[in-house]
């Protein structure tokens, strides 16, 4: 504590401090030279791209992958073209860019993932330079090729190449460029000796940066920051210029009284600083340059790469570490040398606290007196947050929990939150694990995009003990870190399926939010289906179950599950799969094997597929069902040769079936079809496909009563009911005199007198009164009882009355 300023330059009105983060446990026998190097931002994972250190015919380059500790995470000999450039995507993925334009991808273990090409252009001329950058829109490439064209791939994951504009009068590669996001627009902004040119899709604009002295005659290095928001450019005189971006604002002007071009420019600069400043790099040479004339300058003694950062800059050396930042303004107030600022004051008065002294209440109470504890308190804990070594992260928070206890009204949330968030970076930070990240890359970073890196990197305990300490929703930490687990063991192949499995399922238990179908597949794209198979036995939905068994082919498996599931548009989705994919053999024969897929095909087939049914019988030989089939398809069959083929069909089958009495009743049908014919024949009647009632009734209401006996006689049709469609047709007919013969005739099996009460004398009475007819009238009273209905006596009486009038 007593030399933490030790390490602080002043530059302006700011300070700036070097801090160590790691001694880099690679084994590197020339440190970084005749390497190419490619660190990620937020403390990300380094890309060695190693030239062996003796050329020869056989002798290949060594591309190498660390963590920013040094640890070794891959390693494997460069077989494919010249690289031009690394780079890290925003998923910690590796590009490399080859000389012929094709990018290829690698994961952070060095497993190759896939390629893309810049285009055909980009083959012919080569690649001269390439940079990769981040935007709104992703990862993006851009390259300048042979041809002194730029081409540009905003987001690899969606690839739309665009070719930009041809630069006047450059020829070969620019003096500088970089590319620059504005206004959701990604651009080209490139320097040819002194002039200064934007590309964007359409066009190629000359700028002039504004207030650049016109002492510089070449613009040979430029940078952007990390927000995009600020360019700095480094002439061949020595000066550097920063401004915005957009280049319409000067920021300040420095001569850096260096004229050899820079290896490396970067930005170094708080998100809420108000001083712009860039750091420089020679080769034994690191600047640091902001609004005022002076600078900070730090000698190297190892080849070294700067990595731009959201708050800093790291600086990657052969064998350590650093990050170079601006120190924030909440410890310089409280670590500044005689600072008398709130969080200074309670820093002293908890060490005299812990001394026992007095004086701790002589600080307290000069706190107290200008009102300023919470604001000693709220410095104290941010400036925790600032701090890397863990002893003076407790340092401060112990004062700040000291000047709490004096506070009443204090909230809790800012110490507990920095208090969790420190416990997370420090673990973070180990050696072992090797993410070097501030808290303000923290914070912006989001702690689920940290549980991500920690996942991809296949620490999967970590991840799992900080989601349970942040007590993350399950399904967004611990359930989604042990899919992740999941998916990369069923990859594992020296393992047998069986044991992982088993190791899944104990895993995973009954975590919340887990689909076994998401691992299942993972592990049939890995080739193993047999243990695709078993992990499905774990996932409780067969909707998820069942499509994933048709993609492995898994048919009859996929249709068992479907049936057992008791869904019915499931079943109905495999069975439609099962048609497609199967000839009618197999698929009819795999059905039979399931009854409750072949019902549900059948009530299908019924509404869509006859044709299909029918063969569904035949495969069976369900002559029963074939016969129900062809009498129900007689009844659309308008041409009766046709329909009585049909109905023979059936009786054949009935006869099969050994279904006397359906083969009778088809017969029946039959012979009732062509008395039908006949009868059209004969008395011009449209008769066919009435059923026997309906041609009993037409026949008596059209007075052929001779053909109506004879149906009735042919067909057994029996009594009771043809003389009741006889009265029927009769009544309709208004023939009452025709029905009381008949009644006479033959003693009805509904007795005569009741019949005539009821049926005849109502009738006839309302078919008289209608007509108004005084004799019918009569007639109809003549045939009353002392039974009848009074109100139908008296209907009839002024009915007669009115018509005797007449």
């Amino acid at each position: 504590m007593a030399f933490i300023t030790a390490n602080w330059n002043p530059l302006g009105e700011a300070f700036y401090r070097k801090i160590e983060l790691y001694e880099m446990g690679w084994s590197l026998r020339d440190g970084l030279k005749e390497c190419l190097v490619a660190a990620a931002p937020y403390g990300g994972p380094i890309a060695l791209l190693r030239q062996p250190q003796r050329p020869s015919s056989s002798a290949r380059p060594q591309l190498e992958i660390y963590s920013s500790s040094g640890a070794n995470m891959a390693s494997f000999p460069w077989k494919s073209g010249p690289v031009r450039q690394l780079g890290w995507t925003v998923c910690d993925d590796l590009l490399c860019i080859q000389e012929d334009g094709t990018v290829l991808i690698y994961d952070l273990f060095g497993a190759f993932k896939r390629h893309f090409s810049m285009g055909n252009e980009v083959v012919q001329n080569q690649v001269l330079e390439a940079k990769v950058f981040h935007s709104p829109y992703g990862t993006g490439v851009a390259i300048v090729t042979g041809a002194s064209r730029f081409t540009l791939a905003t987001n690899i994951d969606d690839l739309k190449l665009r070719r930009l504009p041809e630069v006047p009068g450059l020829q070969g590669a620019p003096s500088c460029w970089a590319v620059l996001t504005q206004d959701r627009q990604t651009k080209v902004l490139l320097a040819n000796r002194a002039d200064l040119y934007i590309l964007d899709n359409t066009s190629c604009t000359p700028v002039t940066p504004p207030g650049l002295s016109l002492q510089s005659c070449s613009i040979v290095n430029m940078a952007v920051s990390f927000s995009y928001k600020y360019l700095a450019l480094f002439t061949d005189s020595g000066h550097l210029w920063m401004g915005s971006a957009n280049l319409k604002d000067k920021l300040s002007e420095v001569d850096t009284k260096v004229r050899t071009p820079p290896k490396q420019m970067v930005w170094c600069r708080r998100p809420k600083s108000q001083q712009p400043s860039v750091v420089i790099m020679w080769d034994r040479l690191l600047l640091v340059a902001g609004e005022c004339t002076d600078t900070i300058q730090y000698t190297l003694d190892e080849e070294s790469v700067c990595v731009a950062e959201l708050d800093g800059v790291r600086i990657v050396g052969g064998s350590r570490h650093e990050l170079l930042q601006e120190v924030p303004s909440a410890c310089q107030d409280i670590f500044k040398i005689a600072s008398m600022a709130p969080g200074a004051l309670l820093l002293e008065a908890h060490k005299e606290y812990e001394k026992s002294s007095q004086k701790a209440d002589e600080y307290l109470r000069e706190i107290k007196e200008q009102s300023v504890l919470g604001e000693a308190v709220r410095q104290c804990v941010e400036a925790a947050g600032y701090e890397h070594e863990p002893e003076t992260q407790k340092t401060l928070l112990r004062a700040a929990s000291f000047g709490k206890c004096f506070l009443s009204n204090y909230p809790p949330e800012p110490f507990v939150s920095m208090c969790r968030d420190l416990k997370v970076l420090n673990s973070v930070r180990e050696y072992t694990v090797g993410i070097p990240l501030t808290h303000t890359q923290y914070k912006q970073m989001t702690v689920q995009v940290l549980i991500d890196r920690l996942v991809y990197r296949k620490l999967y305990p970590l991840a799992i003990e900080i989601c349970r300490y942040l007590k993350t929703p399950e399904y967004q930490g611990v359930s989604r870190v042990l899919k992740h687990w999941a998916c990369c063991k069923v990859q594992q192949k020296e393992e047998p399926d069986e044991s992982i499995a088993h190791a899944v399922s104990v895993k995973l238990g009954e975590a919340a939010g887990i689909s076994y179908s998401e691992i299942a597949a993972r592990a049939y794209e890995c080739g193993r289906t047999e243990l695709a198979i078993k992990l499905l036995e774990f996932e409780p939905r067969s909707g998820e179950q069942v499509p994933l068994l048709l993609k492995m082919k898994r048919s009859q498996l996929a249709l068992s599950k479907a049936i057992e599931s008791g869904d019915t548009d499931l079943v109905y989705t495999v069975v439609t799969y099962l048609k497609n994919e199967m000839n009618r053999g197999d698929f009819f024969m795999t059905l039979r094997n399931q009854p409750v897929a072949l019902s549900l095909y059948r009530q299908f087939c019924k509404h869509q597929e006859q044709d299909t049914l029918k063969d569904l019988f035949n495969q069976d030989d369900d002559h029963q069902e074939l016969g129900n089939f062809y009498v129900k398809a007689s009844y659309k069959e308008k041409k009766l040769e046709a329909r009585l083929s049909l109905l023979q069909s059936a009786v054949d089958e009935y006869n099969k079936a050994k279904n006397e009495f359906a083969a009778k009743a088809t017969e029946e049908e039959m012979k009732l079809l062509r008395f039908q014919r006949r009868l059209d024949e004969e008395m011009g009647e449209a008769l066919l496909g009435l059923s026997l009632q309906e041609t009993l009734h037409a026949l008596l209401t059209s007075n052929f009563h001779k053909q109506a006996e004879q149906l009735y006689r042919d067909f057994r049709v029996p009594d009771k009911r043809y003389w009741w469609l006889k009265l029927t047709a009769l009544a309709e007919k208004d023939d009452w005199e025709e029905m009381e013969k008949f009644a006479k005739s033959k003693k009805s099996p509904i007795g005569y007198l009741p019949f005539v009460e009821v049926f005849c004398l109502c009738g006839a009475a309302e078919a008289a009164i209608e007509r108004r007819s005084e004799g019918e009238i009569s007639t109809v009273l003549s045939r009353c009882s002392p039974t009848t209905d009074r109100a139908l006596l008296e209907r009839l009486n002024r009915a007669r009355s009115t018509a005797a009038k007449k």
